[in-house]
């Protein structure tokens, strides 16, 4: 049985943070500066604080500071004294138990070089593989608050590494979370989304999200990879998603409309989504034009599939905009090969051009005959 992971650092501050300090989020500034500053106080957080300062994200406040930076030198002075006397008189375990403990100090308060190096020297002092992967864990997500992608790739192979070792059930499945949300932010969506949908059913990981954030961010992500008779197998009718879909209506409206064709109903979703949900997340945020981009071609295509040609209008008719628009739009798309038809501007018409799969098959088999060919040639000549 896996001990209880500890939230710390509190991972829903950074979000807090960037909701601040993003100018066209200044209708959430009031909430996020009070959740913030609630945060900050309740684990007294002084370098942190420091930091959030220094973003320009809340008004310094002396005396805040010094009572917090009072305290935090006290308990730290109390866990140095129990590493001291464990040092001396007591055995491996409780020395392991001491590191640890003032480790978790350094995280829980956002002292990132203090807490880093804390940790490391802990992992290295602690025999037990279960306490191992948890502090490497926590690493990570000391990476995940700071933002330090270079920490987090530093410590992913470690953690699945000791999992392979002999990690348990739950541990396992934290570490796909885990994984899945540094996919995520490299905009590696196909590998991150199949991760957070394995983890789905059996998610535990709340030191790192809710579970209501969880599941919305495995729809939204999932959405885009994966195949339309997938869509309601695993999320549509998935029992997980079916119980948060009534507190966040907007991704039912998506996933529903995509999945039934509703293509204008579709692209009001998809609009209202990039507002309230994809713009606000630190995650997701800097991967919104791409994925509201590739959501679009995503519906032009699967009407596109079902025809070989139709009309500009009734195309535009489908999608709620103008003819316009579309016109415009599918010219991008088409021009940078991301769609497979041709518009005939002269009697407005879209045709459909999908590339034969034998023909692909064909050319895929010529090269590959080339390629064995010229290497054949190659060894020929050094063995005669």
């Amino acid at each position: 049985m896996a001990e209880e992971i500890i939230p710390i650092p509190n991972l829903s501050l950074p979000q807090h943070l960037f909701t601040l300090i993003s100018p066209t989020l200044v209708q959430l500034h009031d909430n996020a500066r009070k959740q913030l500053l609630e945060g900050i106080k309740a684990d007294k957080m002084s370098p942190y604080y420091k930091l959030v300062i220094s973003a320009g994200a809340l008004t310094p406040e002396s005396a805040l500071l010094e009572s917090m930076e009072k305290d935090n030198e006290e308990e730290l002075k109390k866990l140095d004294e129990r590493l001291a006397e464990a040092e001396k008189q007591e055995g491996e375990s409780e020395i392991s138990d001491a590191l640890k403990a003032r480790a978790n100090h350094l995280t829980r308060i956002g002292d990132k070089e203090g807490a880093v190096a804390a940790q490391k020297l802990a992992l290295e002092k602690t025999p037990g593989l279960g306490s191992r992967i948890d502090i490497v864990l926590t690493l990570i997500r000391l990476g995940f608050f700071f933002g330090d992608n270079g920490l987090i790739t530093e410590n992913l192979p470690k953690a699945e590494r000791f999992i392979e070792e002999g990690g348990d059930w739950d541990r396992r499945n934290r570490l796909k979370v885990y994984r899945g949300l540094h996919m995520i932010s490299i905009r590696q969506l196909k590998a991150g989304g199949a991760l957070l949908l394995d983890a789905l059913s059996t998610f535990t990981a709340t030191e790192l999200t809710t579970y209501n954030d969880f599941v919305a961010l495995t729809i939204i992500i999932n959405a885009l990879t994966l195949k339309r008779v997938d869509l309601k197998k695993r999320l549509i009718t998935a029992p997980e998603v079916i119980s948060v879909l009534p507190e966040i209506p907007i991704l039912g409206d998506l996933l529903n409309n995509l999945y039934d064709c509703h293509y204008a109903k579709f692209f009001v979703a998809l609009a209202t989504l990039e507002q309230t949900y994809l713009l606000p997340s630190r995650l997701l945020s800097p991967h919104t034009r791409y994925y509201v981009r590739e959501m679009r071609i995503l519906a032009y295509s699967q009407l596109l599939e079902s025809y070989r040609s139709l009309t500009l209008e009734s195309l535009s008719g489908a999608f709620g905009v103008s003819v316009e628009f579309v016109d415009s739009e599918l010219s991008r798309f088409i021009a940078n090969g991301r769609l497979h038809c041709t518009i005939d501007k002269v009697h407005g018409i879209v045709e459909t051009t999908r590339p034969s799969l034998k023909n692909a098959q064909y050319d895929k088999v010529i090269k590959q005959g080339d390629v064995l060919l010229n290497s054949i040639q190659r060894l020929s000549k050094v063995l005669y």
